[in-house]
């Protein structure tokens, strides 16, 4: 019957666990957090992440009209959000983040979290394509606790965490039950008054310990036993004994108090935080990523614009010669001139194209989350953007406003000054596993007898013959058993802790001095990004002045040629020139837009200039444009 019952309660737990299971399973959305179940099995449960979504998001079905993707900077950034891998792949460290601090709350070391930046979609200067992102950092699968990875940047961090072990904050309990059957041969009688001595125990024993931040230890074991046996010489058949003991340590030196002891915690909340900025970090260099493809885009758009005007023009000159030709109004050579820019123009034309052709395709690949349609992996697209030359760019701030600025808001001193903190823990803890192990420890417990007394022993013990009686005398403290004493573990010499403690030392000095370096460095970044965007604007007015003059020259010559004044060879050298002169002026604003676009990254403001939500884009779904 009980075996009945024990398997029935059996197939009714794995029915919830499985069922329970398979909830989590269909979740659809990341949890950025633990989850969390008042199920009482929930702690010996595995918690299951669904599969990652690889739909793209409704919006870029919004933006398709006639067969073409119109596409404004506003909503690339948007779908980037949305759909970006490189966001998806950053955004688990979210959660592995909350993870660790689960895990260091029970007394368990953190594991880290990766604190790089994910670049894997090529294009805007990523991913073989061109020079390093603005901003690049560690790969998506290099480990590493802290704001620096180990290794990165020179900085070394083998002594964070380093201290005195660390005992599980949770509790446990422990229980064994047994039963044994004990014969042993005898080679006389004195002893046992048996040839062969025969022994039935049963025995439970259940045992409750747990550590405390502190530098405490508590535990307690309760020890019950049944004893038979054939001797004659035992007073009691079955014999039982009931048997207690509360356990108590605490650390007076080395592992003493919150300090060494929560370390672990501490460091894993600043991993959190440094997770945290990470993934704006990662944020504002997808962002600026998908900024500078755009306006690659735009130029590659704008110059196949031109080059079509361009080879219009010859191509309508070459018609209008041929003309002429058949009327003898011109030599053949004109023709032949004539035929041969409009193939060079040609020539130029499908360039542009495949330019934009590769263009489009790295964009749509940066804005969604896959291209399985054949439709959108083919279909055109079309920037909406257009050039806002801010002519107060430049000088609406100083340099040392934006200095300010950046030194306040950029990321990665941000996380820097996080991993210092973290490492002061490291060093703190370090400093107190010098010290000698002392411990004060005592417990407290006691006996109990019960039992039937035994007739071929001839003894009457007058002992209660109940289980019951056992553990009540155990309690009222009739046979007491005590201990209080001090332990002192003193290491000599004691180098294996000095050399780390001096290492964490040496190796928060190396982390302040990064603090600094990061500083000039982003001194240096904002200045150079200022420079280079009053450069571009330079470079933006002159590239105007030069495209009005061409259009001048070509409206002369054009009109010249009409009159009879000019030739064809002329007016289509002044079209040449024209053209030269449009794209020109479409790679300076692209320069120029790049170059603000470097300059919010220099000073941290991206996604403040772009309206990002951080919270829109740690959950994947934006809800509003700007």
């Amino acid at each position: 019957m009980l075996m009945k019952r024990l398997f029935t309660s059996t197939l009714v737990i794995c029915s919830v666990i499985g069922s329970w299971q398979r909830t989590v399973a269909q979740t659809p959305a990341l949890n950025l957090n633990l989850p969390r179940s008042k199920n009482p099995f929930g702690p010996y449960i595995p918690s299951l992440v669904p599969a990652a979504s690889l739909a793209n998001s409704p919006r870029i079905d919004q933006l398709i009209r006639d067969g073409k993707l119109y596409l404004s900077l506003d909503d690339a950034i948007r779908l980037a959000l949305e759909n970006n891998l490189d966001i998806a792949i950053s955004r688990y460290n979210l959660p592995i983040a909350e993870a660790d601090i689960e895990r260091t709350r029970a007394g368990g070391a953190f594991r880290g979290v990766n604190a790089g930046i994910v670049q894997n979609t090529p294009g805007g200067g990523v991913g073989g394509l061109g020079s390093g992102a603005p901003g690049a950092g560690a790969g998506g699968t290099t480990g590493g606790a802290g704001g620096a990875g180990s290794g990165a940047s020179g900085i070394v961090q083998s002594t964070l965490g380093a201290g005195t072990a660390v005992s599980s904050y949770d509790p446990t309990i422990t229980g064994t039950a047994s039963i044994e059957h004990y014969t042993q041969p005898l080679s006389n009688l004195q002893i046992y008054g048996v040839p062969s001595l025969q022994l039935n125990t049963t025995g439970a024993n259940l045992t409750y310990s747990q550590a405390f931040p502190t530098g405490t230890a508590f535990s307690f074991n309760f020890e019950d036993t049944r004893q038979t046996g054939n001797s004659i010489y035992n007073y009691l058949n079955p014999a039982l004994n009931v048997y207690y003991r509360i356990t108590f340590q605490q650390q007076l030196l080395a592992g003493f108090g919150l300090g060494p002891n929560l370390r672990y915690l501490r460091i894993a909340k600043n991993n959190r935080k440094i997770s945290d900025i990470a993934f704006k970090d990662q944020v504002i260099a997808t962002v600026t990523q998908i900024a500078n493809m755009y306006w690659d885009l735009a130029d590659a758009y704008q110059d196949v614009q031109v080059k079509e005007r361009s080879f219009q023009f010859a191509k309508e000159t070459l018609d209008r010669d041929q003309r002429q030709l058949e009327l003898r109004a011109i030599p053949a050579m004109d023709v032949t001139k004539a035929g041969a820019e409009m193939e060079n123009r040609e020539q130029d034309l499908t360039s542009a194209k495949t330019t934009l052709v590769l263009q489009e395709s790295l964009i749509k690949n940066a804005l969604t989350k896959n291209l399985d349609d054949l439709t959108l992996e083919e279909i055109p697209v079309v920037p909406t953007e257009r050039m806002n030359l801010d002519t107060d760019a430049a000088a609406g701030s100083t340099l040392e406003s934006l200095t300010n600025e950046a030194l306040r808001d950029r990321p990665e001193l941000q996380e820097s000054t996080i991993d210092l903190e973290s490492r002061n823990i490291s060093r703190s803890a370090a400093r107190n596993a010098l010290l000698p192990t002392v411990s004060l420890q005592g417990y407290y417990g006691g006996s109990g007898l019960a039992g039937v007394d035994n007739p071929a022993s001839g003894y009457d013990s007058s002992v209660p013959t109940e289980n019951s009686a056992a553990i009540r005398r155990a309690f009222n403290n009739s046979s007491p058993d005590y201990l209080v004493g001090l332990s002192v573990r003193i290491p000599l010499r004691n180098r294996v802790l000095k050399s780390d403690q001096y290492r964490s030392e040496l190796e928060y000095r190396q982390s302040e001095l990064l603090i600094q370096q990061q500083k000039k460095q982003i001194r240096i970044e904002v200045r150079n990004a200022l420079y280079a965007l009053q450069q571009s604007q330079a470079r933006v007015a002159s590239a105007r002045r030069g495209c009005d003059l061409a259009q001048k020259t070509f409206d002369i010559s054009k009109q010249e040629q009409q009159l009879g004044a000019g030739s064809n060879a002329q007016t289509l050298l002044a079209q040449r020139d024209l053209a030269v002169a449009e794209s020109s002026l479409a790679e300076a604003e692209t320069l120029y837009e790049k170059s603000r676009i470097e300059l919010e990254r220099a000073v941290g403001s991206t996604l403040e200039n772009h309206g990002i939500a951080i919270d829109d884009a740690k959950q994947g779904a934006v809800a509003k444009t700007r």
